[in-house]
């Protein structure tokens, strides 16, 4: 064993021989976290510690699998009989646990453990008995409540007493039926897990010392990401002994949303007095640069734990940064990039990472365009996701009301009363006419006996009826919000606002901005709708990936040869719903520095300056650069050719562009590179138009410009409406004939008198 040893750091190798009381080995990014806590298992195994007295506890099953092996495998080649520690997630230990003590845990020894699904069918089942059809009373949303309520120990009582409205009484009275399903089931669910766990070490003191004994050395990996009740588990586990190792990096804390506490690994020392803190700092993944760069952000974050990390790689290059003038242009240039890249060497690892799901789209529909081979991590293909594949078929029923798979998709969508029976009712009557569904539907609706089943299917007829004459009378953008709002699927996600909904509100604020995208670029909205078809399916792109596409969430434990971390602007990272407060700020900037350090050779930062505005898709809104950028010091960063800006420069953009120009006008006129020829004459008088010739009066106070007929090269002719300020800062608001009043700076408008 003393030769394995060997392979190990000084750092690595002191904290697997730091054997008896309180450890924490504080590693960071890539400095072989796994690696430390693995040997130290197999050393203690070798040097006559029984494997059956090492627990390990970690959070998913694949790191355990990955540790077992490991260790597995470091004792077969020391020539040791391997020997297998206690290595499970904590709700298997606390399975485990609770079936050796059944009966101390007052629970029969079979009970059951429910799962997600069983779960949700439990509060279906559960809401079913209390007659309880209120379509603001979501299912899911209303196991979230129940799960955040048992995990911060209050009871269907307390939360019924502490309820405000009349949902919050129903969640409570949901929440006891809930109970008593489980309890006549004899189930657990994945919360009582750990709960009843807890309390039955914390009130049974011999079961307690029982289990003392039984764990002589205890490990928890990835400790910055356990809750307190996680964190009870550990201390009633851990004994007077107090031979406790956890591996954590608060630095690398991302799932407070998940009711993770980074707190808790930074008051490690004072909950463990003699703890001894030993820091794991060289890195082997990543470059100097990069791990300076990251650093340089992280350190921003005031409750942290100081160390530094020394690549063994060397300096490497520098960053490199590139504003692009919208999110079409930022990912041209990444596939641009992507390209160079894999041509020189197809074996190369790219990731694009992105803060928020929406952001996939723009990258996806280039890289298909220019076949580009990727694969996407953490999450669905944007035209695959439920919510814009729900929006879709509201559209396409619009269009044809006897699609019956579209129809099916959105009849209860959101919930409007209609269940199963009148569902299977339709059913029958379409097949035995020979109809469409819809046609049923105008059945049922003209009929005497539909019953109690006639309002909702009436309502949703005249939902349909409001999308077939906005499809009419609308611009496709401004008809998809309507279907957004008319159909109540925007309200639905609104009302539930998880952290989940407000993502797939994102998404479809997503999808109204690429429909104006494609109506911009010539395309009919038919057009838009066969291409969303037709790419609906990704499994051609997924046959050896040229890149990933992959949210910063789901980068935690990856790394990649080249990353590009995108999107970095004030809304996006950091996350809107973290700006206004500081432990939000905190968790994305550590997302930030996960992001970062998941680079081993190169890492490219970029942005769009403009984005546009979910409910006017012809505005443009100019964003602000992310506050990360200005943090990291500009010595390390090179700004690519072409780029608008230099980073951590916050430059004034209009809010609302001129968008005609094309890329390198555009870039030329806002960089000032070259003044126009309208920005070097001489100032005009202001009783002159900048049409040519002084317009006429139409009143003492009106602005001569009023009233002027103009050309616009992609909106055609208008008039003028309205102007505002003088000179080079004037704007002007021009209306177009089906088209909207469109406002303008002026000097870049490029403007002709018709």
């Amino acid at each position: 064993m003393l030769t394995l040893l060997d392979e190990l750091n000084p750092e690595q190798r002191l904290a697997v021989e730091t054997i008896e009381g309180p450890l924490l080995i504080l590693a960071g990014a890539g400095t072989g976290k796994t690696r430390a806590i693995t040997y130290r298992m197999a050393s203690l195994i070798a040097s006559g510690v029984p494997a059956e007295a090492i627990l390990a506890v970690t959070f998913t099953n694949k790191a355990a699998e990955e540790m077992r092996n490991r260790v597995s495998n470091l004792l077969l080649s020391a020539g040791i009989l391997p020997a297998q520690p206690w290595l499970s997630t904590f709700h298997s230990l606390c399975a485990r646990l609770l079936r050796r003590e059944a009966a101390a845990a007052g629970l029969p020894r079979d009970f059951a453990i429910y799962d997600d699904d069983d779960q949700l069918a439990a509060v279906k089942l559960a809401m079913n008995k209390l007659q309880i059809e209120d379509d603001s009373l979501a299912p899911r949303i209303v196991l979230s409540r129940i799960s955040y309520a048992k995990n911060h120990g209050q009871t269907a009582e307390q939360l019924r007493a502490e309820a405000f409205d009349q949902n919050g009484r129903r969640t409570a009275d949901i929440f006891a039926a809930y109970e008593k399903l489980l309890h006549d089931s004899k189930a657990l669910d994945f919360d009582d897990l750990l709960l009843r766990s807890a309390r039955l070490l914390r009130e049974s003191t011999p079961t307690r010392l029982k289990w003392q004994a039984r764990f002589q050395y205890i490990h928890v990996d990835e400790y910055q990401d356990t809750n307190r009740v996680q964190y009870e588990l550990m201390r009633l586990l851990a004994g007077p002994q107090q031979n406790v190792c956890v591996v954590g990096d608060e630095d690398q804390s991302i799932y407070r949303w998940r009711g993770a506490d980074v707190s808790i690994l930074l008051s490690f020392s004072k909950d463990f007095p003699a703890a001894r803190i030993i820091r794991l700092e060289r890195n082997y993944r990543s470059t100097q640069n990069i791990l300076n760069a990251a650093r340089a952000v992280v350190a921003n974050n005031p409750e942290r734990m100081e160390k530094s990390l020394n690549a063994e790689k060397g300096e490497g290059a520098n960053l490199r940064y590139f504003e692009a003038r919208d999110a079409q242009a930022e990912a041209e240039f990444v596939a641009g990039e992507l390209e160079h890249i894999l041509n020189d060497d197809p074996d190369q690892t790219c990731a694009v990472e992105y803060r928020t799901n929406f952001q996939s789209r723009a990258f996806e529909e280039v890289f298909r365009r220019r076949g580009l081979r990727y694969k996407l991590v953490g999450g669905f293909s944007f035209y695959n996701r439920a919510e814009v594949k729900d929006a879709l078929a509201y559209v396409r029923l619009a269009m044809h009301p006897e699609d019956d798979i579209s129809l099916l998709r959105v009849l209860n969508l959101p919930p409007r009363g209609i269940g199963k029976t009148t569902v299977d009712a339709l059913r029958e009557t379409a097949r035995v006419d020979g109809t469409s569904l819809w046609a049923a539907i105008e059945k049922f609706i003209s009929g005497a006996s539909a019953g109690r089943a006639v309002t909702p299917l009436r309502t949703f007829r005249e939902i349909v009826g409001k999308l077939q004459t906005a499809l009419a009378e609308k611009e496709p953008p401004e008809f998809l919000r309507t279907v957004l709002e008319e159909s109540g699927y925007m309200d639905m996600l609104k009302d539930r606002n998880s952290a989940e909904d407000v993502a797939r509100m994102e998404n479809l604020e997503e999808l109204t901005r690429a429909v104006a995208e494609s109506m911009e670029a010539g395309e009919t909205f038919t057009d838009f709708l066969d291409a969303a078809a037709l790419v609906s399916d990704a499994d051609q792109f997924e046959d050896k990936p040229g890149a990933t596409l992959i949210t910063l969430h789901s980068t935690k434990g990856l790394e990649f040869d080249h990353v590009f971390l995108t999107g970095m602007e004030e809304g996006i990272c950091p996350h809107s719903r973290s700006i206004t407060e500081d432990k939000g700020i905190e968790e994305e900037r550590r997302l930030m520095y996960v992001g970062m350090t998941r680079a081993r050779q190169s890492l490219t930062m970029t942005r769009a300056v403009y984005r546009r505005i979910f409910g006017n898709e012809q505005q443009l809104r100019a964003s602000l650069p992310s506050r990360f950028l200005a943090e990291i010091p500009s010595e390390l960063v090179d700004t690519v050719r072409g780029s608008m800006a230099e980073i951590g420069e916050t430059r004034r953009y209009e809010p609302d562009p001129e968008y005609s120009y094309s890329a390198e006008e555009f870039t030329r006129r806002v960089r000032g590179g070259q003044k126009s020829a309208a920005a070097s004459a001489p100032r005009r008088p202001a009783t002159q138009s900048s049409f040519g010739r002084p317009a006429a009066k139409r009143g003492a106070d009106a602005n001569p410009m009023l009233g002027r007929k103009v050309r616009h090269p992609s909106y055609g002719v208008g008039t003028i409406v309205g102007v505002e300020g003088e000179d080079e800062d004037r704007r002007v608001s021009v209306s177009f004939p089906g088209r909207g009043t469109k406002k303008f700076i002026e000097r870049y408008a490029q403007l002709e008198q018709a």
